[in-house]
């Protein structure tokens, strides 16, 4: 399972798909936006008990006979760092595993219409739409590298871009607010302020003999890490008119 965490110490194999195996905490895996932790049959634990980062109780759940997991919302706003998973026992602490929920994503691709046909524009902006939407929007893909899962709140383009808007409408994401991005998993955002649209004032224009130019693509996201940002050098040539431009876009060699 993607997100898999274990102690190797404690039992986990190299794959990190359990954790303490023949002992009473069989897994834990963050899976989605849960912590999951999966307890023997044979146990003799009556709760499991989660402590945060900073020391306070993150939960506490209390093992039922014929139940063999018990799980934990992360939510979308969790702290990363190190968490404690203890078993108890009657009260007392009889067995604990520490693991890192931490996420971390990556931008690793930029494209549009023109050049990625095969993407779901009309499924992602409607049949209707998708003419004047799919030439102007771009997808953008992120990948979670990390322990912990991540929510994308905020897609923004900035610099050498058709349109450049520093405060898009519904924060730059289609018909969406937030994009849950589980450990291990990639997924494709949709954009919602026509980066790639009708040239503002402030844009990048297409010409005949070609314009060239870098932008960057910058997203916020509920788990406060770091900047989560990418820059992309980017030539519109062959035409004056946008929907008309070949544009290519490849990742900045110098980041």
């Amino acid at each position: 399972m993607a997100g898999c965490l274990s102690d190797s110490s404690n039992g986990g194999d190299e794959d990190g798909d359990s954790l303490a195996s023949g002992g009473p905490l069989q897994r834990i895996a963050v899976e989605g936006t849960e912590l999951i932790v999966e307890i023997s049959a044979d146990t003799t634990l009556d709760q499991v008990l989660v402590i945060q980062p900073n020391g306070e109780q993150f939960g506490v759940r209390e093992v039922l006979a014929e139940v063999q997991q018990v799980s934990f919302d992360l939510g979308i706003a969790y702290d990363p760092g190190e968490y404690h998973v203890v078993g108890l026992d009657d009260g007392e602490e009889s067995i604990e595993h520490s693991l890192t929920i931490e996420p971390n994503l990556e931008i690793r691709e930029v494209g549009l219409y023109r050049n990625h046909p095969d993407k779901p524009w009309d499924e992602v902006y409607g049949e209707s739409d998708t003419n004047l939407r799919k030439m102007g929007e771009a997808f953008v893909t992120v990948e979670n590298t990390g322990t912990g899962p991540n929510t994308v709140t905020k897609l923004v383009f900035s610099g050498d871009v058709p349109n450049p808007v520093e405060n898009p409408q519904s924060d730059g994401l289609y018909e969406t607010n937030q994009v849950v991005v589980p450990p291990g998993e990639t997924v494709d955002l949709f954009s919602y302020s026509f980066p790639f649209g009708s040239a503002s004032e402030e844009g990048m224009r297409c010409a005949p003999d070609g314009n060239q130019g870098r932008f960057t693509v910058s997203i916020g996201t509920s788990v406060r890490t770091k900047p989560i940002s990418n820059n992309f050098d980017v030539k519109y040539t062959g035409a004056t008119e946008m929907h008309e431009c070949e544009i290519t876009i490849t990742e900045a060699s110098d980041g």
